[in-house]
C-alpha cells in the first residue's frame, strides 16, 4: 500500500473530483473518490496569494494499491498536466 499525500494548484477542487470519477472512482461522501485498488481524498487549501493573484489550491491523499498505483499515477497525471506558457 501506498501512501501519496500531494498539493495542487490552478485546478479547482470540483474538476479534481470529475477527473477522479473519470479514471474509474465512484464518489463516497463530499471529498473522497474510491476506484479498483484505489482511494483519494480532497481536502481545500487556502488560495495560493501572490501580491493580487489567488490561486486555488486543494491537498490529496492518496491510498494506492501497489498493483494499481503506477497506472493509477500515470493516468492522474496525464489527466492534470497543463501546459504553461
Amino acid at each position: 500500500m501506498r501512501i501519496i499525500v500531494h498539493e495542487m494548484r490552478g485546478i479547482p477542487y470540483y474538476l479534481l473530483k470529475e477527473y477522479l470519477q473519470e479514471l474509474g472512482g465512484t464518489l463516497i461522501g463530499e471529498n473522497l473518490t474510491r476506484g479498483d485498488g484505489w482511494s483519494v481524498k480532497i481536502e481545500k487549501m487556502e488560495p495560493f496569494r501572490l501580491f493580487s493573484l489567488s490561486v486555488g489550491q486543494s491537498r490529496l491523499t492518496m491510498e494506492l494499491e501497489d498493483s494499481v498505483a503506477d497506472d493509477f499515477l500515470e493516468r492522474f497525471k496525464k489527466k492534470t498536466l497543463r501546459a504553461g506558457g
